[in-house]
């Protein structure tokens, strides 16, 4: 994404988090610094296009009315029970990373044209709430090489086409949005090829996904709710469980979604017994794979010999290349 054009998201997502109550455009146009030199056609195509973009990234915009009695006059605000994210817990390494990167945080949202937004923002009786700002500072990683390309993407309205894992067609994809779903990130949109919504997680995708023809290429319908189509269309619920041994602050994820157990033989020192819920169809022996000596299979059998079987070939692959 463009510089230019993440500072003005991040400068309207601000405005639209600390507000008390429902924004006009009018007042957006004023607090929003990217805003103000534009025409009055060109404001209305830009805040579109923005709202349209916080939508495409899960930001719940919601338009409403402070007065109960004229709901025609309409404004904009973001739901702050909706964007926040549940309690989460974390270990000891995971606390160390966050407290770097809220660092980073406190010194960019004293960014001086988040402090002029604010104030202008009280100015004009808005009452902004700073403390919901704390609520975009959360920074997450992608490891999947599809993710650059698809967010771009959904950003760009551009079509994307990419191999996909289990399937023999090469599919073409509207983006409509970008999600996380339980440790992974998902393509949700318009798949092309089968004529219908889809729900692609990304890992599966074979090598990077292409962007075919221009910008503006199609929009997301109006009328679509894209968290209710994404539980629609979402995979299915883990039809297997795992018993893994897991060493000792490694193996976040799968700790994460995991639940201690009594092991059913000794372990090695410094290991301790997980069940851990997957789906068959899943990267969950990519996953196990990756992390190497840090967690051992203990059941079921076939799982174990997957694993081993991954791991062997990335041997082979390496001794090829040595």
């Amino acid at each position: 994404m463009a510089a230019r054009r993440s500072e003005r998201l991040v400068n309207l997502a601000i405005a639209l988090l600390s507000a008390r109550r429902f924004l006009s455009k009018a007042e957006l146009r004023r607090v929003v610094e990217a805003y103000r030199g534009l025409s009055d056609s060109a404001f209305e195509r830009q805040f579109e296009r923005d709202k349209d973009d916080l939508r495409a990234m899960g930001v719940p915009v919601v338009m409403g009315s402070n007065d109960v009695l004229f709901d025609d006059d309409t404004g904009y605000r973001i739901s702050r029970t909706d964007f926040e994210l549940p309690p989460v817990s974390f270990d000891s390494d995971e606390l160390s990373a966050l407290g770097a990167a809220s660092r980073v945080w406190q010194q960019a949202s004293a960014a001086e044209q988040t402090i002029s937004a604010l104030a202008k923002l009280r100015a004009a009786g808005a009452d902004p709430d700073v403390e919901r700002l704390a609520a975009l500072a959360p920074r997450i990683s992608a490891r999947e090489p599809a993710f650059e390309v698809c967010w771009r993407a959904t950003l760009e309205r551009q079509l994307v086409r990419f191999g996909y894992r289990g399937s023999p067609e090469v599919r073409t994809v509207a983006p409509w949005s970008v999600l996380w779903r339980r440790g992974s990130w998902y393509l949700l949109g318009l798949d092309l090829t089968r004529e219908g919504p889809r729900m692609f997680k990304m890992s599966r995708m074979n090598a990077t996904p292409e962007t075919v023809g221009g910008t503006d290429a199609y929009q997301v319908p109006d009328d679509v709710d894209l968290q209710a189509l994404a539980r629609q269309v979402e995979p299915g619920e883990p039809d297997s469980r795992a018993l893994l041994a897991l060493r000792d602050n490694k193996a976040p994820a799968l700790r994460r979604i995991g639940t201690p157990v009594a092991p059913p033989r000794a372990l090695p020192e410094g290991f301790a017994c997980f069940e851990v819920p997957y789906t068959r169809d899943s990267d969950f022996v990519a996953d196990i794979a990756a992390a190497g000596p840090d967690v051992v299979v203990l059941e079921p059998a076939e799982l174990r010999d997957q694993v081993l079987a991954q791991l062997r070939a990335v041997l082979e692959v390496s001794h090829d290349r040595s």
